[in-house]
């Protein structure tokens, strides 16, 4: 069969593509004008500034309209808050306002603060435009050694999981931009990143339903309006162990369609990542297969040649009889209608110029919420916070390693062969003992690696920061050896940067303090120097605990 325009322009719905740059590129031009693409996702590479992405949707919006779309588009992005938040301000520019992540928000015991948060933020992105967070993490993290998840998820206790989440839920929907639970069906008990291979979880539908699945249940009964496919193979649901759910019609239809009764849009994650890109047929083959599935949205956000490779994979899949217009049409008055509810019509996406003074006088509120937020969310996990004397004190922070694909984005960073950053402390390091530095007579910041040589002064006081050492424990080992080398009556604070499973550890007894801020954000280090200079007292707790791995 021959596809008509309007079929073209039906599956052009079906994508949510991403594109670089600033400004509307020749890429997404094509994209939104032969292929019809109907949601676009926007990534770090596209923010700039609040004002600079309000003019780069408003360009989005009226090349769609230009091209005879007949709702707007669903502008996409990544906003979980914490370390994943590609609208939020950078060391290099100034955009949204930067609120703690999951485990940050769950550490504070309250899902008001998820919820208004998480509205606060909605609300910013609304005024730029942005109608579509991907968010909140549904993944219960009950492995420790989970590499892509993490501190992104709320905590190890489904039932506190689903409640933090369902609270970010509400605060998205309430300020009018659509949350997208991800990733379903659970990405937390593995030790493989999907962006690198396929992540395989062994469990039964019993212990499946006990805790992966609860959040995502709980979510839908709640209303939340998108829910997002996860790259992961659970045999016990897909019935092989070779399918990623999200290309899984035993998923995403069976289970989540019909069992959970599921009404609303159904995204994959990006189809880029090597858990598909990898199989045979590669993304085009995987955004078909998506489809079949039962699929609402299929994700591919880097790569034109995949765009466009996705698309013509599609057009050859209806004229074969693979894929099914009607099925596609059905599925499409689904993405109508989140685009109804959330993007409006072409007078709400093309009608509201940029509100500089506004905008201002709601990042100045935003930003006494986010730091009342991470005042909450900081957490002393064992010992006694000492007083500090007004002498020297040092600050050791960790070479940075590439642990997380979905948070280090190393494009354009220079690595040594070990996956170190050459030459540079993170900025967020810097900005820690910046803080330091207003709370001390002086300050030394030493960054080290594996073979850091700890015959030196450690001065009057030592904060020993970590990053995800449990999985990294050459960090622990230098701790040691620094231990041992301090003077007695030195007094040192080990600081937990991202997840806090290395303060469970024996090889911190003898410290002083362990204290864990959730993430590495300047904004949370700021919080937590707040803490170990006893400034505000540590009221948060730890949402995940050794004992329950």
């Amino acid at each position: 069969m021959d596809l008509s325009d309007e079929d073209k322009r039906e599956i052009g719905q079906h994508f949510v593509f991403g594109f670089h740059g600033y400004e509307v590129s020749e890429d997404a031009k094509e994209l939104i004008n032969k292929y019809h693409v109907g949601n676009i996702i926007l990534m770090k590479r596209n923010v700039q500034s609040v004002k600079q992405v309000h003019a780069l949707v408003r360009s989005l919006q009226q090349c769609a309209r230009d091209a005879g779309h007949r709702h707007p588009l669903m502008i996409g992005i990544d906003q979980e808050n914490g370390l994943v938040s590609a609208f939020s301000s950078t060391a290099k520019y100034q955009a949204g306002t930067q609120f703690p992540g999951a485990m940050a928000i769950a550490a504070t015991g309250d899902p008001e603060y998820a919820r208004n948060c998480s509205a606060a933020s909605a609300r910013e992105m609304k005024a730029v435009g942005i109608n579509w967070s991907y968010s909140p993490v549904g993944d219960v993290n009950s492995d420790s050694q989970n590499p892509v998840i993490g501190v992104r998820s709320f905590g190890d206790d489904p039932t506190e999981v689903a409640r933090f989440a369902k609270a970010v839920s509400d605060g998205f929907t309430q300020s009018g931009v659509a949350p997208s639970a991800k990733h379903f069906p659970g990405h937390g008990d593995t030790n493989v990143d999907s962006h690198l291979g396929l992540p395989v979880i062994n469990k039964s539908r019993a212990e499946l339903d006990q805790t992966e699945l609860k959040p995502f249940k709980e979510l839908i009964d709640a209303g939340v309006a998108s829910i997002m496919t996860g790259h992961m193979v659970i045999q016990a649901l897909t019935g092989d162990s070779k399918t990623p759910a999200s290309l899984s019609r035993a998923v995403t239809t069976t289970l989540l369609r019909e069992e959970l009764q599921f009404e609303g849009v159904v995204v994959t994650d990006c189809l880029e990542m090597n858990a598909v890109k990898e199989r045979q047929g590669g993304v085009p083959r995987g955004a078909v297969e998506a489809l079949a599935a039962g699929t609402d949205v299929v994700m591919v956000c880097h790569t034109m040649a995949f765009h466009t490779g996705s698309m013509e994979a599609t057009y050859e899949a209806v004229q074969k009889g693979e894929l099914h217009m009607d099925e596609l049409r059905k599925s499409g008055e689904r993405i109508t209608a989140l685009k109804r509810k959330f993007a409006g019509t072409w007078d709400d996406v093309l009608g509201n110029p940029f509100d500089e003074k506004a905008m201002n006088v709601l990042q100045a509120t935003n930003k006494k919420l986010s730091g009342e937020a991470y005042a909450k969310s900081t957490a002393l996990i064992s010992g006694s916070l000492p007083v500090f004397s007004s002498r020297k004190i040092v600050v050791m922070t960790p070479v940075v390693e590439s642990l997380n694909a979905a948070v280090d984005d190393a494009e354009g960073v220079q690595r040594t062969e070990k996956g170190h950053v050459r030459n540079t402390a993170a900025p967020y390091y810097v900005s820690f003992a910046e803080s330091v530095g207003r709370r001390a007579a002086e300050v030394e910041h030493l960054v080290y690696a594996a073979d850091f040589d700890c015959r030196r002064d450690f001065g009057e006081g030592l904060i020993f920061v970590t990053r995800n050492a449990d999985r990294s424990a050459w960090q622990l080992d230098v701790l040691e050896r620094v231990a041992t080398q301090a003077l007695s009556g030195v007094p040192i604070v080990v600081l937990a940067s991202c997840a806090p499973y290395e303060l469970f550890s024996r090889r911190v007894l003898g410290v002083q303090a362990c204290v864990a801020s959730f993430e590495y954000t300047s904004e949370a280090l700021e919080a937590a120097a707040g803490v170990i200079f006893n400034e505000v007292p540590p009221v948060g707790e730890s949402p995940v605990s050794i004992r329950r791995q």
